[in-house]
């Protein structure tokens, strides 16, 4: 299958969370793609399932800034912040809606208060599927509204 051409920055939907246009940035530099949130914690119900929570951190998005997420399926990795830092950082697997498919991501949580854009995709989704212009952008959305 011919690769999508994906601009620098776009909106894309996580059809598994329930959200919709949230913006993206492209990160060339990044491995693994990240979701900007805070509150993470691991919580134990009374049955002993693990359950990892979290707080989505999006201001453009009124609907989905602060929204809380509960999710039993998580794992830890060391990863590499934008800054060099080695850090242990919890990830998750959904699907993101981009061009009007759903590709799976895994989403590293990050608590960083500097980011501009709620989600960072990284080159692991990138990977014989997209080729980055980055003279263009919202090309995803506006096929989406096309």
């Amino acid at each position: 299958m011919p690769k999508l051409t994906i601009g620098r920055r776009d909106f894309a939907d996580f059809p598994e969370l329930g959200l919709r246009d949230i913006a993206v940035k492209v990160d060339t530099g990044a491995y693994t793609s990240a979701i900007h949130c805070h509150h993470i914690k691991v919580k134990q119900r009374p049955d002993g399932t693990e359950v990892l929570t979290f707080k989505l951190l999006d201001p453009t998005h009124a609907d989905y800034n602060e929204r809380a997420f509960e999710l039993t399926t998580f794992r830890t990795k060391r990863v590499r912040s934008s800054n060099g830092k080695a850090e242990s950082r919890y990830l998750v697997k959904t699907k993101i809606r981009l061009f009007g498919r759903d590709f799976p991501i895994e989403l590293s949580l990050s608590e960083r208060g500097e980011m501009r854009f709620p989600v960072l995709i990284g080159r692991r989704l990138l990977m014989n599927r997209f080729v980055v212009d980055p003279a263009a952008t919202d090309l995803s959305y506006a096929a989406k509204m096309g």
